[in-house]
């Protein structure tokens, strides 16, 4: 079940990271019944039942939430919250742009670094 995930997970990562530099190059690995993207062996994105999640500073998710393109990350109906995550809207989820933006953001803030 999780294969379709990883692929999905693993498409979107290639063509947001293309020609980026940085290091240690982020990683998709089977995560439950999905999968997740790791950079420094932490997890920076989720693709599940759940949606497409990203883990994103606090500025950034609060902005997605209140303008209504994401939603809190919850990884079963009533399990706890993931702080630091947002699902992601369709919308955004569908724009290779947008999710490009998204996903480096949080291989950035992962990382340590700001993005650009």
């Amino acid at each position: 079940m999780a294969s379709p995930y990883l692929e999905r997970l693993s498409n979107a990562v290639g063509q947001a990271t293309t020609g980026a530099r940085g290091n240690p190059k982020p990683e998709c690995k089977h995560f439950f019944s999905g999968a997740a993207l790791y950079v420094n062996g932490m997890i920076c994105a989720s693709l599940t039942p759940a949606g497409f999640a990203v883990k994103l500073p606090d500025e950034e998710r609060a902005a997605l939430l209140k303008a209504r393109r994401a939603r809190r990350l919850r990884y079963f109906r009533n399990g706890p919250v993931k702080k630091e995550y947002v699902v992601l809207s369709r919308a955004i989820v569908e724009n290779p742009i947008a999710l490009k933006r998204w996903l480096t953001m949080s291989i950035d803030y992962v990382r340590g670094s700001p993005s650009a």
